[in-house]
């Protein structure tokens, strides 16, 4: 009987040793990952359909958001480990005792502000505040302009352009905010008369639309404005290292295929944009747009966001104040940059 029991006992032993072997070798790491199916956070949708996730041992689950403020409710509700998505919202998040960690910038001077109908012809020889006071004594009410939710990168750097750029307040527009898909249909059905917004809702709306322009860039509304970042939770940060540095170092990867060569990254970003419907030629045009200016350099992006922060405190959309310095941890990227054979998985 003890002669049965060692042999079975050895016989479970051996049969939980491959399970355990398997443990022990599987370095893949999943993670939650929010974004907005926008332009601004290409990164991501770069390194997932070239596959360089999978090839670095990276599970992304992926969560679609329809805004930036929306990601930071499911933040909020202790969902997501990574985030794609605004520094508007990661600021926000971060005020409210969220702990999350800015690691890279994906983009600046994303935002452009495009009219259409009358608001584009009032721009024909008009400063920005002269136009809009032409089109409202032209026809009897404010310009509407939508743009994203309160909060959001579009929205302030709306406010900003309207306020410190162009000498006008805010209400001297009709602001209306919405999800990024419901901007792009309300300014072609006619429903609003301009929209701060991003690629590829710029590109989409021109070609859809002749008399359409963009009357203002981002270099003109918030010079060197932060756009989308890549975000992660400090618990993740802490818990999983090596898969964030990995994470990052695609990122910085994808942004230099974004950079030099956008019609590569386009195949990629087409399959997460408008899922198919916006032609390949648009998504092409949208990545060599003047508003599509990819960078993964958080370095580059610490002023302006010093700057926005506190232009969102004073009109009220950061109710709480926040440590830019502590939102930021600059040491992912820095590593990765000092050994650039980590970009590659």
């Amino acid at each position: 009987m003890r002669r049965l029991c060692h042999w079975i006992g050895a016989l479970a032993l051996t049969a939980l040793l491959p399970i355990t072997a398997l443990a022990q070798n599987d370095e893949t790491t999943t993670l939650e990952v929010g974004y907005m199916p926008i332009l601004p956070v290409a990164q991501l949708f770069v390194m997932e359909g070239a596959g360089w996730t999978d090839e670095a041992g990276l599970n992304l689950e992926l969560t679609r958001f329809s805004s930036g403020p929306a990601m930071v409710q499911a933040l909020a509700s202790g969902e997501l480990d990574v985030m794609n998505f605004g520094i508007g919202p990661a600021m926000v998040a971060r005020a409210n005792g969220v702990p999350i960690k800015v690691l890279a910038a994906s983009i600046q001077e994303q935002i452009g502000l495009i009219a259409r109908g009358e608001l584009a012809n009032a721009f024909e020889g008009n400063d920005p505040a002269a136009a809009i006071a032409q089109f409202t004594e032209t026809q009897g009410r404010k310009p509407k302009i939508a743009t994203f939710p309160n909060g959001s990168v579009p929205y302030t750097v709306l406010r900003y352009w309207l306020e410190e750029q162009v000498g006008v307040d805010a209400d001297a527009v009709d602001i209306v905010t919405m999800g990024a898909s419901r901007v792009q249909q309300s300014l072609l059905a006619g429903a609003v008369d301009a929209a701060s917004t991003l690629e590829p809702i710029l590109s989409v709306v021109q070609q859809r639309d002749p008399d359409a322009r963009v009357v203002a860039r981002g270099s003109d509304m918030l010079p060197h404005q932060p756009g989308a970042v890549l975000a992660v939770r400090e618990a993740v940060l802490e818990a999983h290292p090596e898969a964030i540095r990995k994470l990052v170092a695609l990122h910085v990867r994808a942004t230099e295929m974004l950079e030099n060569d956008p019609a590569q990254a386009a195949p990629y970003v087409r399959e997460f944009v408008g899922k198919r419907l916006i032609s390949a030629d648009t998504v092409k045009a949208a990545l060599a747009s003047p508003s599509s200016n990819y960078l993964a350099d958080p370095h580059a992006i610490l002023d302006a966001t010093r700057t926005m922060a506190a232009f969102q405190r004073r009109i009220g959309t950061l109710k709480k104040p926040v440590d830019v310095d502590a939102l930021f941890d600059t040491s992912v990227y820095d590593a990765v940059m000092a050994s650039p054979e980590t970009a590659a998985p």
